[in-house]
């Protein structure tokens, strides 16, 4: 999966949103307890999902593994969880967290399960960064107490900007598991056609591709970054720390460009520090 970022890389908030690696960890550390326990609760269900997705097993199997997970989910709900899923069955409890959210999650996985994504139509990409993303959000503003209606909305546009960044990024990554998220109509518009993952990726004018979807994503950064500005700065110093370290990113990617070979990008030491440091204390 090119990244759920709560998203997070392979994160946030689901290297997926939810693998963020540092920066995700980081913007999480600096929760109070009983939110970061919450948090690394829905961490844990979110890589375990993702496992089940990118695993090698037969599709099938996958399939199973997924709706083993939405038993157990229901169970938690039902006021009977597994053992194994005590500590999350609390913190849906503390925080209210909605079962339609995980299973969306799950939902997502399963589109990776069902077929490898190629090239999919703007309509199907976005219900995909819902899923895997955007849902991954909305668990996470309950926890971080944010009022409904801009919870519901951040989630929407950070999980969005998020996961097309990863999906920006993770290219090549992606085009080794035989998957190109980059949509359709992109593609189309810059005059790449539908091949191979390899194909797509190592044309001449995927750049252009990218970089129209390099500006939907930053809409949606822009979006984001006004909804947090009209809240307390308590309530979003986790998703402002994803928001501008995922940011960095993406400016980056903009500055290097799509053309092959292609380096990895990475958030330097040094800016990741000066975020934390900025957004991290009240």
């Amino acid at each position: 999966m090119a990244g759920t970022e709560i998203a997070v890389q392979n994160v946030p908030l689901a290297g997926n949103a939810v693998s963020s690696g540092s920066s995700f960890h980081a913007a999480l550390k600096i929760l109070p307890a009983a939110q970061r326990e919450a948090m690394f609760e829905i961490y844990g269900f979110c890589r375990a999902v993702d496992d089940i997705a990118d695993g090698d097993g037969p599709r099938a199997a996958r399939l199973a593994g997924l709706d083993a997970w939405r038993a157990d989910l229901a169970a938690c709900y039902a006021g009977a969880p597994p053992s194994a899923l005590r500590g999350l069955a609390t913190q849906i409890q503390r925080f209210g967290l909605i079962q339609d959210d995980f299973l969306a999650v799950i939902d997502g996985m399963a589109m990776d399960v069902l077929a490898d994504i190629r090239a999919p139509d703007a309509a199907t990409l976005d219900l995909y960064c819902d899923r895997v993303a955007s849902a991954v959000g909305r668990l996470a503003v309950r926890v971080f107490g944010m009022e409904r209606d801009s919870g519901i909305a951040l989630a929407h546009h950070l999980g969005r900007a998020l996961q097309l960044t990863n999906i920006l990024r993770d290219i090549d990554e992606d085009a080794g598991l035989g998957r190109v998220y980059l949509p359709a109509e992109a593609l189309a518009n810059a005059g790449v056609p539908i091949g191979t993952p390899h194909a797509i990726v190592g044309h001449p004018a995927i750049g252009q591709t990218c970089l129209e979807v390099a500006r939907q994503a930053q809409a949606h950064y822009v979006e984001a970054f006004a909804i947090m500005a009209g809240c307390p700065r308590r309530v979003v110093r986790s998703p402002r720390i994803m928001g501008e370290v995922y940011h960095v990113v993406l400016r980056r990617l903009l500055a290097r460009g799509w053309a092959s070979p292609r380096a990895r990008v990475r958030v330097p030491r040094a800016r990741l520090l000066w975020i934390l440091l900025r957004h991290g204390f009240v």
